[in-house]
């Protein structure tokens, strides 16, 4: 079948999709899935930023529908469908591994969001709507989370230093793959979607850890920039 990639997208969509309905809820580790607590981690947004996902949910569906009724065997599409499918099993199970070990599923995001990060450095810029900028925002929301997984599990473990110290390298870090992605992506949707990452841990710490509110204040300033000098030049 030519369209094997188009139907595997959508059935995965829907699976990734309907997983939060199969699973207990999930807003962050519990304490006793580390031998450190980690109660409202620095690096952790504010509750109401994960609303995304609802964003990402609904525009992933509506791609995968679009490209299996309009592109089905369209070339392009499918060289974004292959890493974009790896993307989707690998997430389908994620919440109820989370809900399981923070070690495993800090690991799982990872590779979804490296997966992700893939598809989107192989979206073209047709169908921008359709396809990109979907996998724009999911790529986006996945480096954040996967770096504050890294920050409450390594902390969660007393891994080196405490979780004002994870706060700090998980957000640094995040920063240096997102600028890269950035840069290297030039979609208009992926830095936003950092930056409400970003706005996230603003809102979580505000006054109560400045030195990481300003830290993540800064990561907002330079996704700006990089998300308005490079949306309108030409992909490398």
């Amino acid at each position: 079948m030519k369209n094997i990639r188009a139907i595997l997208t959508l059935l995965f969509t829907v699976t990734f999709v309907v997983s939060p309905y199969f699973t207990s809820p999930f807003s962050g580790f519990r304490a006793d899935q580390l031998p450190v607590p980690q109660i409202d981690p620095p690096i952790q947004p504010a509750g109401y930023a994960f609303a995304i996902w609802g964003l990402i949910y609904g525009w992933l569906l509506v791609s995968a529908v679009y490209g299996i009724w309009k592109r089905p065997r369209n070339n392009a599409w499918n060289r974004v469908r292959t890493p974009l499918i790896i993307s989707l099993v690998l997430g389908t199970p994620w919440l109820a591994v989370a809900n399981t070990s923070a070690i495993w599923a800090t690991m799982l995001i990872f590779a979804m969001a490296a997966a992700a990060i893939a598809a989107l450095l192989a979206a073209p810029k047709a169908d921008r709507y359709w396809l990109r900028a979907p996998v724009a925002v999911y790529a986006g929301w996945l480096t954040a989370a996967a770096f504050v997984s890294l920050g409450s599990t390594a902390a969660g473990y007393g891994v080196l230093m405490g979780a004002l110290g994870w706060a700090y390298v998980g957000i640094i870090a995040a920063l240096g793959v997102a600028a890269f992605v950035q840069i290297r992506s030039r979609a208009p949707a992926y830095g936003p979607t950092v930056i409400w990452a970003l706005f996230g841990i603003i809102m979580a710490n505000g006054m109560g850890q400045l030195s990481v509110s300003l830290l993540a204040g800064a990561g907002i300033a330079v996704m700006t920039i990089l998300t308005i000098t490079s949306a309108g030049r030409p992909i490398s």
